[in-house]
């Protein structure tokens, strides 16, 4: 876990996609599942940062 992920995004789905979000300059599309003992994970790619509705309050501490 990177203290200062670039970006965050709250989602309400446990399994999401990152394209890096910039069309041609993005990344490959990869399938990411959130663990529900943290409730986030990062993409590898570009370190954008998914944190599930549930866990939002914990994840930022």
């Amino acid at each position: 876990m990177s203290p200062n992920a670039p970006e965050t995004e709250v989602v309400t789905q446990w399994k999401v996609a990152c394209d890096g979000g910039e069309g041609a300059l993005g990344h490959p599309r990869v399938w990411l599942s959130i663990p529900e003992e943290t409730g986030f994970v990062e993409c590898g790619y570009c370190d954008k940062r998914f944190v599930h509705a549930s866990k939002a309050a914990e994840a930022t501490k």
